[in-house]
């Protein structure tokens, strides 16, 4: 079945929808203004229970189908908040709050979600219970550990979880995904150098942690080309060299490192990190300069499971057609800790020929709405048919 008429019919609402969240971005946990806005739909769309404050400010919603034999239960989730970047889309509706924006398509997630909920609370057309899950914080705050720390799963017994997201460079409603590792693990670190500060007339009565640390940054290319398998990945960038001083013709006493750790089995991340520290410690001590990291795990790698894999991608060929595989990527996903709670899958809907996510002119592409609604009913009718299956 293609996409749902249903949608196409109500796809000047749910545009709307969106670009009022577009409009009005919020970061993090302090997602209060969407996540009442999501609530209230949730409610008169008849949703048999809302509950607000999981994981802080998440939303879930409760929709039990027209039968409940299989005592199963799905949950779809969607996630709410923007990002801390100024917004240079030109459009209509860009963002009304300086310094933040959707860049990343979540006001397209929530939205998209929203039209699977009504349509679901219309029809019930399935046996068992769904489950929307709105979640906050998914940049950087670990929104979806939150929520599984709250109860997510074992509150609403949820037994299967899926996840979408846009995607710039495919086709506008079309769908990707793969089974397995799909996006990485993303740690962080910051590296301090401590050296002996001098004139820069006199080097010689000092210990530059400038030099010390430039040789890190170089010392740290060699863990994905000389300690890592050729066939595994893994990526350390240092994005950010500073020092105590900002003097011309001053040799500083400090440098500062920080950057990030992007890995997809958990064996390279231990011995990223292991050797992240050991070649950090060891040149700086060469220099006579001495180092100190602070190593802090970010979100987990976000496995795909084969089975629930498969099901994804038969929802999405009912819808589109066709189901694209893809490689993994670098990109972290904190969908991963639901993921690690219970079996599941994420999928990929094109966003069409847009600028990328994170970047100050991306907007979500309302006309992937229809598509992406059409996939979380398909998925939630195919997995909990009424009959069974």
């Amino acid at each position: 079945m293609p996409v749902r008429n249903r949608f196409a019919e109500l796809l000047p609402e749910l545009t709307a929808w969106r670009r009022d969240f577009h409009e009005n971005p919020e970061l993090l946990f302090d997602t209060h203004r969407t996540a009442a806005l999501v609530a209230q739909r949730l409610r008169d769309f008849g949703c048999d229970e809302v509950v607000t404050g999981i994981g802080r400010t998440g939303v879930v919603g409760v929709i039990r189908g027209r039968a409940d034999a299989s005592g199963r239960t799905i949950g779809l989730r969607a996630d709410m908040d923007a990002l801390p970047i100024p917004e240079q889309t030109g459009a209509d509706w860009a963002s009304r709050t300086p310094g933040a924006m959707h860049a990343c398509g979540h006001d397209g997630h929530t939205t998209m979600l929203l039209g699977a909920a009504r349509y679901l609370a219309e029809t019930r057309n399935f046996d068992g219970t769904v489950v929307v899950i709105f979640q906050p914080a998914e940049e950087g705050g670990g929104g979806g550990r939150e929520m599984v720390a709250d109860g997510l799963m074992t509150r609403w017994s949820i037994d299967e979880v899926y996840g979408m997201h846009n995607w710039p460079g495919l086709p506008t409603g079309s769908f990707a995904i793969r089974a397995g590792a799909f996006f990485a693990a993303t740690d962080q670190f910051d590296i301090t150098i401590e050296g002996r500060g001098a004139h820069g007339a006199k080097p010689d009565e000092g210990i530059d942690p400038v030099v010390a640390a430039s040789q890190i940054v170089t010392a740290l290319q060699s863990i994905a080309s000389r300690n890592t398998d050729p066939l595994d990945s893994v990526v350390v960038s240092v994005t950010a060299f500073e020092t105590s001083s900002n003097a011309y013709n001053v040799i500083p006493a400090r440098a500062m490192l920080k950057g990030t750790v992007r890995s997809l089995a958990p064996a390279v991340r231990d011995m990223a990190r292991v050797r992240l520290v050991a070649l950090a410690e060891g040149v700086a001590a060469a220099f006579g300069a001495r180092a100190e990291v602070d190593y802090r795990p970010g979100y987990p790698v976000m496995v795909n499971a084969e089975r629930e894999t498969g099901f994804a991608r038969e929802a999405a060929r009912r819808v589109a057609g066709a189901c694209a595989e893809v490689p993994p990527t670098m990109g972290g996903e904190d969908f991963a800790y639901m993921l690690e709670e219970r079996t599941g899958a994420y999928i990929l809907v094109g966003n069409g020929d847009s600028a990328g996510v994170h970047h100050p002119a991306y907007d979500f592409n309302d006309d992937a709405i229809p598509a992406g609604c059409s996939f979380w009913v398909e998925l939630a009718e195919g997995r909990l048919p009424v009959g069974g299956a």
